[in-house]
């Protein structure tokens, strides 16, 4: 079964050479590319199943490109930039991006957190199948389990989540994963420890919002009114908590 495929954008032809050579001697099969044109081009042929962004690009703002990406295909994104700052890392967990590295990085550590990105987007697999376009979806094999609350339903093996009427609401991997951990746990206040577990598997560090924006994100896909959210409910203090009753089929 072939590896995955992983592209790294960024406009310095060294690092992309220092992490082609890296990352093909674990495996993977890797696309360098110096601008969001030659990324684009590739997304609409070979497209790979996890993109490595830069922010800082000659011909397009990084967080635009992650906009697009979102928008028009279901692949792994992880942000890696020179911006250490709070609010650029938050913007980028807002757009959507499974993971955010400041440089410089340790390569072992980012091996890591693209093994764990590649495994939230197809767990059961050895290998990663090709990035589709957003509105495509797999067809859901037998036994998957789904969970119904109010008038959404989600099937956890199809990833795929749908409102009343049929209506299908596209997810990112990281809301996926964090919508997956409240149906499994319906009425239990969860910690943003226990919750960055399992949409990230790794610990919180100080001052760490990635959960706060993803629960933010899918509050706006699921709330009625998502700054008076009555679904999943703030415990000050405490955590989060999905607040009715899920059903499983």
């Amino acid at each position: 079964m072939s590896t995955a495929h992983l592209a790294i954008l960024d406009d310095d032809p060294e690092i992309t050479l220092l992490l082609e050579n890296y990352l093909a001697a674990q495996g993977f099969r890797v696309s360098r590319l110096h601008d969001a044109a030659a990324l684009m081009r590739l997304m609409c042929g070979d497209a790979p199943q996890l993109v490595l962004l830069d922010l800082g690009l000659p011909d397009e703002d990084g967080f635009a490109i992650a906009r697009r990406l979102r928008e028009h295909w279901h692949c792994g994104l992880i942000i890696i930039t020179g911006r250490g700052d709070a609010v650029d890392k938050v913007v980028g967990l807002e757009i959507g991006a499974d993971d955010y590295v400041t440089k410089p990085f340790d390569l072992r550590e980012l091996l890591a957190r693209i093994k764990a990105v590649l495994r939230r987007l197809a767990p059961a697999a050895e290998g990663v199948p090709a990035a589709a376009p957003a509105v495509a979806r797999p067809h859901a094999p037998a036994g998957r389990s789904r969970f119904r609350f109010l008038d959404w339903e989600l099937d956890t093996a199809a990833r795929r989540l749908t409102a009343a009427g049929g209506r299908e609401v596209a997810l990112t991997t990281g809301e996926f994963e964090l919508l997956s951990a409240f149906v499994q746990h319906p009425g239990r206040v969860l910690s943003r420890d226990f919750l960055l577990q399992q949409t990230h598997r790794r610990e919180a560090a100080p001052f760490d919002r990635t959960i706060d924006v993803q629960v933010g994100r899918l509050r706006r896909k699921l709330e009625v009114e998502p700054d008076d959210p009555q679904l999943i409910k703030s415990v000050r203090g405490a955590g989060y908590i999905l607040a009715a009753a899920v059903e499983v089929a």
